[in-house]
């Protein structure tokens, strides 16, 4: 049976974080969750379309509860004061939906010295995780979903000695690096949030080829690269709508048959509905994701706690 986002269930009275809220996958995200009744923040850098986003959101869902905040993923100090201002209102939140990103850029660097895709795509996301993880511990049965994609299953692991890739960058060997450690980092919070016996849930979905402005943008980024050229064309030929590659996001985030742990995406690979996928267990996986949250630990100075009374550390006192 086809899923589509009229089978999510009432959001009334839950509280959704989305990152990157004011485009593509992230606006049909955040467009869906306050269609079904969620308390809805978009977390987004570019403020002027977040307005914009603003304006659709309120236009399809009237009456909607819907806030903005400032976030730049590549800047440490903007998750911190991102994460403050969510905090500020809201002691609970509901489901935290980690979807913005890059993909196949030039090299560069973002304000904490990380390598660029790794420092939004994961680094970022760690840090706004593990600081809202005390009110996402607090709702009945929060949600964490991460967003991969399937570059993740050619990509190599986060390596400790050299995660931001100096000498060896390439901009696909990047982004497969900064999707599987959203993959990774999924499964990871998965199995701690299990054995802390907590009732909250980490789920991955990965929303297939979609035409948005990610390729576009890489385009941009690279002036005219030819391999970020083939992968906007192929986007625009036959890549699905942004309504349709966020249903993968919105499945993962409402379904109440979805459980802890699971990775959804479309039933054809890059495209369909979206279904439940067999999470590939590598040779190492373990192994990968303990590197992984030592590496985010020591690169952010922040640690997901997730024991009784969980204080996510502050980066401003910890040390990296």
């Amino acid at each position: 049976m086809s899923w589509s986002a009229g089978d999510i269930p009432s959001q009334s009275g839950r509280t959704a974080v989305v990152t990157g809220g004011n485009a593509g996958l992230g606006l049909a995200t955040a467009r869906a969750l306050a269609g079904a009744g969620a308390e809805l923040v978009i977390a987004a850098r570019d403020q002027e379309r977040a307005a914009a986003a603003t304006a659709e959101i309120r236009g399809s869902a009237p009456g909607c509860s819907l806030e903005v905040v400032p976030l730049d993923l590549a800047s440490q100090e903007s998750v911190r004061a991102a994460a403050e201002r969510i905090l500020e209102r809201r002691d609970r939140i509901d489901l935290l939906v980690n979807n913005a990103g890059l993909m196949g850029i030039p090299e560069r660097r973002t304000a904490d010295g990380f390598e660029m895709q790794l420092g939004v795509n994961h680094l970022g996301h760690w840090t706004l995780t593990a600081l809202l993880m005390p009110a996402l511990l607090r709702a009945d049965a929060a949600r964490i979903v991460s967003v991969t994609s399937v570059a993740h299953l050619i990509a190599r692991p986060v390596d400790p000695e050299n995660p931001h890739l100096d000498g060896r960058y390439g901009p696909w060997r990047a982004y497969g690096q900064s999707k599987l450690a959203n993959f990774h980092f999924g499964l990871g919070l998965h199995r701690r949030l299990r054995a802390a016996g907590s009732g909250a849930a980490s789920l991955v979905a990965h929303p297939g080829l979609s035409n948005t402005d990610l390729q576009a943008a890489s385009v941009r980024e690279t002036r005219g690269g030819r391999s970020q050229k083939f992968w906007l064309m192929l986007a625009r030929t036959t890549g699905m709508s942004p309504a349709d590659g966020a249903r993968s996001l919105l499945r993962a985030a409402t379904d109440p048959g979805a459980r802890s742990g699971e990775l959804y995406g479309p039933l054809f690979v890059n495209t369909g509905p979206p279904v439940r996928k067999p999470v590939l267990r590598r040779i190492g996986l373990e192994r990968a994701i303990d590197r992984l949250w030592a590496v985010s630990e020591r690169e952010t100075g922040v640690r997901v706690e997730l024991g009784d009374g969980a204080l996510a550390t502050d980066p401003r006192s910890a040390s990296p």
